[in-house]
């Protein structure tokens, strides 16, 4: 494995679920479970990038170190630029981008957008996992992706891409045979000078169409490698009703 840290952005002005990081999950604040899940997939530093000091104060007893941001970025890689300043790494450093909403996320999926950094050559990466209904294909809030020969994205959309023609105009109530389908999984890795280099590019045309940060650096000629999640990746949380859902599942696995 590549040495690689985790910076986590954590800003407390949530709109879905006001206070985010700092609602309890088993009785720990949210962004508490998400550093763990770094550290197990063991980074060399995990940092938590917030706008809050309470957010602060919840990880005092950690080791994760916490860079206080401003509060007016307008996306976490912003979040995250400011925080690779603050922490003082070189160019070089492979930093994972973990949304600080994702309290199961694998510690073999971290490692694997880390690895993929390295080994790509590519200045960024992420994951994706095969689509498993139609449901999921025609939902705008599920990203699909697809891919060049050599894993890299060429496209990222809320649209079913690529659309079977042929196979939608008879039915669009299953997934026709013959394809996969590829989830993009909001987890990200890139090099640290591309990360600043990426925080100061302007909003491009697909990206604001989209609605998907990640098509500014297609969209300017650079590369993104996507690997195959080797784990799941739960459902991230967003609102009451998804805390909710995590609380039943931590307690399931506290009671196996």
């Amino acid at each position: 494995m590549p040495d690689f840290v985790v910076a986590i952005p954590a800003r407390h002005a949530s709109t879905r679920l006001p206070g985010k990081p700092l609602q309890p999950l088993g009785g720990e604040p949210l962004v508490l479970h998400v550093a763990r899940r770094a550290l197990a997939a063991g980074a060399r530093d995990v940092w938590v990038a917030t706008d809050d000091p309470r957010i602060a104060a919840a990880l005092a007893s950690t080791p994760v170190h916490v860079a206080m941001t401003r509060s007016d970025h307008a996306s976490g890689t912003d979040r995250l630029a400011e925080c690779a300043e603050i922490a003082g790494w070189s160019d070089d450093t492979i930093v994972v981008n973990l949304q600080g909403d994702e309290p199961f996320a694998p510690a073999d999926g971290i490692r694997a957008v880390a690895a993929l950094v390295a080994s790509s050559g590519a200045p960024m990466s992420t994951l994706a996992a095969p689509v498993e209904d139609v449901e999921t294909l025609f939902d705008p809030n599920a990203v699909k992706l697809v891919r060049a020969a050599n894993g890299d994205a060429l496209y990222f959309s809320r649209a079913p891409v690529p659309w079977p023609r042929d196979a939608f105009a008879q039915a669009r109530d299953r997934l026709p045979a013959g394809h996969t389908w590829l989830r993009h999984i909001g987890i990200y890795g890139y090099r640290a000078g591309f990360l600043r280099a990426f925080a100061a590019m302007p909003p491009a045309v697909l990206e604001q169409v989209e609605a998907l940060e990640q098509l500014r650096v297609l969209e300017s000629g650079h590369r993104i490698a996507v690997g195959l999640a080797p784990s799941p990746f739960p459902p991230g949380i967003d609102t009451p009703e998804d805390l909710a859902r995590a609380e039943a599942r931590l307690q399931e696995h506290r009671n196996v």
